[in-house]
């Protein structure tokens, strides 16, 4: 994902200003249940959670760090990597993916064992988000930097195609019904795309949003949720592209995650700490139910359907020096990488 603009947010651990917890909706019963500390002085980006065989994988620098959903300990480590940024999982392929935005490459690795079993090399520059296509049995990465997805065969990991975007993708989502969809940061739109025939089937502007990053999907009821740097929450149906709703969310979202099960979508704002918590009242109306305080930098997000919680990293910053410039990433504090576990209190 993109941003040094989300990565340099405070730059340590801090807590909401009163002022903000005033204004702020009652947390109605949400807190953070359990903090996992990992350690290690890198970067991160995208979790994904496996709800059936109760596991969290956590991108973390050179590595995927996995953990077992009930507990937070560590069960398993994929290592050797470079840049992670996402994961996609097949679980009934038994596998699953990794996107080094670094080297360009796609790490397969066994779900079962963990086993890297093959590397593959991405059409484009700095492979970011990566989606699994179960309709299709295709994976696709979102290349930041050239503006463009690649199309792989899941089984074989065969290339098929590289598809030509109208700017800087971020996240992505399918139906599993013949879309996809994928947000364009930089041009404040929203893509639709067929992944069988690789090929655009509309554009559509997210405006008032601006810079989207996390993209979610309804899939009963045709709903796009899309978080954007302006504090807004963007719903679109995803069949015309109509705008539906604006949801008020907190600062630097770069996550977001719909529960099917609960009717309620998250999202994740790294800069002020918050975690928002909508409620689908219908397709057409929602409302912000609860704004509950993380931690500053905690900006991705996973959820595990099973659950009902939220898993999301976080860690703290040094200083910024002059050396760096203002866009330069602080480093991160070594040992403050954290995996937060957000839910209702029993």
């Amino acid at each position: 994902m993109n941003a040094l603009s989300r990565l340099i947010v405070a730059g340590s651990l801090g807590l909401l200003s009163a002022a903000t917890l005033a204004a702020a909706p009652p947390h109605a019963g949400y807190r953070v249940l359990h903090r996992y500390v990992l350690g290690g002085d890198q970067g991160w980006d995208y979790l994904a959670v496996d709800g059936a065989a109760r596991r969290v994988y956590v991108s973390h620098g050179d590595a995927v760090v996995v953990l077992d959903a009930g507990t937070g300990k560590p069960v398993g480590r994929i290592a050797g990597l470079a840049g992670v940024h996402g994961i996609a999982l097949a679980p009934e392929l038994h596998r699953g993916w990794i996107s080094n935005g670094r080297s360009g490459m796609v790490t397969v690795f066994d779900t079962a064992t963990l086993k890297v079993i093959a590397t593959l090399k991405a059409t484009g520059d700095n492979p970011d988000a990566i989606l699994y296509d179960p309709a299709s049995r295709r994976v696709f990465t979102f290349n930041g930097r050239s503006a463009d997805a690649t199309a792989f065969d899941a089984t074989s990991g065969k290339l098929l195609a590289t598809l030509a975007l109208p700017g800087k993708p971020e996240f992505a989502v399918t139906d599993a019904a013949g879309h996809v969809w994928v947000n364009i940061e930089d041009k404040g739109e929203l893509v639709r795309f067929d992944p069988k025939t690789v090929k655009i089937s509309a554009t559509w502007s997210l405006a008032p949003c601006e810079s989207p990053s996390g993209l979610a999907i309804d899939i009963a009821h045709r709903r796009l949720f899309s978080v954007c740097d302006n504090r807004t929450m963007s719903v679109l149906d995803a069949d015309s592209g109509h705008r539906v709703a604006s949801v008020p969310i907190g600062n630097g979202p770069d996550g977001v995650a719909f529960d099917s099960k609960r009717g309620l979508v998250y999202s994740s704002n790294g800069q002020d700490g918050t975690l928002t918590v909508v409620h689908e009242d219908d397709p057409d109306h929602y409302r912000v139910l609860a704004t509950v305080p993380t931690q500053t930098t905690a900006r991705t997000i996973a959820l595990d359907p099973q659950t009902g919680h939220l898993f999301l990293s976080a860690a703290q910053f040094g200083m910024h020096t002059e050396q760096g410039g203002p866009h330069h990433r602080p480093p991160v504090m070594p040992g403050s990488f954290t995996v937060l576990e957000v839910g209702r209190s029993p």
